[in-house]
């Protein structure tokens, strides 16, 4: 017995395989536009522009404070 639903015609299945196709493509196309979205690195360091300077500074701190405590010693 198939594991399908009873009574199908082989034309359902096609069109259900069909539809699933294109439901599939739809979910591709929109996953590959927000992969791009979230890999683009030039309009992240846009929209983030505060918050690197932010870090940028801190990690500027960091270093020259330890670089300062290794030439003491």
């Amino acid at each position: 017995m198939s594991a399908g639903v009873p009574g199908r015609s082989p034309a359902e299945i096609r069109r259900d395989i069909d539809m699933q196709r294109q439901d599939l493509g739809r979910s591709v196309e929109a996953l590959r536009g927000r992969v791009a979205e979230l890999t683009d690195w030039r309009r992240q360091v846009r929209e983030h522009r505060s918050q690197l300077i932010v870090g940028a500074a801190v990690a500027g701190f960091a270093l020259g404070g330890l670089m300062m405590l290794r030439r003491r010693r």
